[in-house]
């Protein structure tokens, strides 16, 4: 049985590649006050899309779940700590330069519990081919891609690389697109060919209308699926759409949550999705999975899972 209390079988590891970031989070309520104080709730906690989906996907059943991430010596020890005892395998390259990513997610506590990120990158965009091995990949049944890579030139150069050893040895690939507002700064055609060979795209509703210029969530995700084939476009309290060979075959329905925070509601998605397609689900199944873990994560402050036990 997979899920939050379950565990599944698996014939190879999920190796996840991304960033790892301190997370401050101020919850408030209603609009910031310019120029004066707003009242808020403020926590650090450990973050990051690619460290997130690894701690949901281990949290999800997923019994050999590795991340490969670069920090800074800051808090490289700290960061090790978190993942370790969230059941992930890090391997964490720590930059001399610069120090751990830090963002600040303002969210408000309203019904919607909306969140606006103001993001320093630091060390986690630093990730460079020379930090990639092909040993990497043994033992690995999935390798997982977070977009927020693509946002530098020396992430970009080690996605096509990590592609590449993939696709050499038959690992079958996904990838998140991570964020709308940086998508838009690379280009949607500069975006495509960075992914092509691609076996999973996970876009957000916003990431999918944007990459397809479509303002229909369900034409978009079809038009991607003729470019990848397989996509599973996340669509919040919508639920979730799976598109192959440039049809939706499936509309998941989302899980019934009181949203506290939606930070990393994405995140754990992907992270229980690919859990379940290693334990062997289907994409409509391992979309159930991830609508779960999604309203799951809303209820809680933070982007990561509860930890184990």
């Amino acid at each position: 049985m997979r899920g939050p209390s379950g565990s599944g079988a698996s014939d190879g590891a999920l190796l996840v590649v991304g960033d790892v970031v301190t997370d401050v989070i101020a919850r408030h309520r209603g609009a910031l006050a310019s120029g004066t104080d707003t009242a808020a709730a403020i926590r650090t906690v450990p973050g990051g899309a690619g460290a997130n989906v690894a701690c949901w996907a281990a949290r999800w059943g997923c019994a050999d779940v590795r991340l490969l991430g670069r920090v800074g010596a800051d808090t490289a020890a700290w960061h090790e700590q978190e993942l370790t005892a969230s059941g992930v395998r890090p391997t964490l390259v720590v930059d001399p330069q610069a120090p751990t990513g830090t963002v600040i997610c303002l969210v408000d506590t309203g019904d919607a519990a909306e969140r606006t990120f103001l993001t320093d990158s630091g060390a986690s965009l630093r990730l460079e081919p020379a930090d990639w091995s092909d040993a990497l990949l043994d033992g690995v049944a999935r390798l997982h891609l977070s977009g927020y890579l693509l946002f530098s030139e020396p992430g970009r150069a080690f996605v096509r690389v990590a592609l590449e050893a993939a696709r050499a040895r038959g690992v079958p690939t996904s990838l998140d697109p991570a964020s709308a507002g940086f998508l838009a700064k690379l280009g949607v055609d500069r975006f495509l060919a960075l992914v092509e060979g691609l076996d999973v795209l996970l876009p957000s509703r916003d990431e999918a209308c944007l990459l397809t210029g479509l303002p229909d969530a369900t034409d978009a995700a079809a038009k991607l699926s003729r470019h990848v084939p397989l996509v599973v476009a996340k669509q919040g309290s919508d639920g979730a759409l799976v598109a192959r060979s440039g049809s939706v075959s499936a509309h998941v329905k989302a899980v019934p949550a009181a949203a506290r925070d939606t930070t990393g509601a994405g995140d754990a998605f992907t992270g229980a999705f690919l859990a379940a397609l290693l334990t062997g689900a289907g994409p409509e199944d391992a979309a159930r999975e991830g609508c779960r873990a999604g309203a799951l994560a809303v209820e809680r402050v933070g982007g990561r899972p509860p930890r184990p036990g």
